[in-house]
Order: structure tokens, then sequence, then C-alpha cells
């Protein structure tokens, strides 16, 4: 599950970089291409829609990122015991106050 969570915001991550290099920083952007009112999707309805799109997908990432953190995968109590053997059979050891 914890995969599956992380590929939907790796994806909205990258629909979002996109969805916002559409966008003009001064409001023109992708509807500026459209000189007249005349059309399907006029002005107006394209920067709605492309506003509407960046919230949806920053909600997205944001909601994702947190519901990972309960699906992230943790070790046992018998890894984590395996774990620290081998990592104080690794260290040397220190001597102790009888032996000084």
């Amino acid at each position: 599950m914890f995969t599956i969570i992380t590929i939907i915001v790796v994806i909205a991550s990258i629909l979002l970089v996109g969805i916002v290099l559409v966008q003009n920083s001064k409001g023109g952007g992708l509807a500026s291409s459209f000189q007249t009112q005349n059309q399907i999707m006029g002005v107006k309805k394209t920067t709605d829609f492309v506003e509407k799109a960046t919230w949806v997908l920053v909600l997205i990432v944001v909601l994702f990122s947190i519901a990972s953190a309960a699906f992230y995968p943790r070790t046992s109590a018998i890894e984590e015991s395996q774990l620290k053997t081998q990592v104080e059979e690794m260290l040397p050891s220190a001597p102790s106050a009888d032996q000084e």
C-alpha cells in the first residue's frame, strides 16, 4: 500500500509541475493564448480550470503524503533485536571499568 501511495504522490507531483508551468505568473498563462471570448473554453473558464486543477493536485499530494505515514513499513521487534545485535557485534567493545 505504501508503494501505491508513493506512486500516486509522484504522479500528482509531476502533473502539478506541468500545471504550474502552464500558468503565467502575471495571470495570463494558457488563457492568454485565446484572443476571443467566443471559444468553447474561454479565457475565464481556462484560468478557473487551471487554478482548480492546481488546488486539487496540491490537496492530493498533501493528503496522500500524510496518509503514507500510516502505511510506512515498520520493522518488527524481532528484526529490531537482530539489527541491534548486528550493530553491537560490529562496534568495538569499550573496555570495562574492571580492565583499567
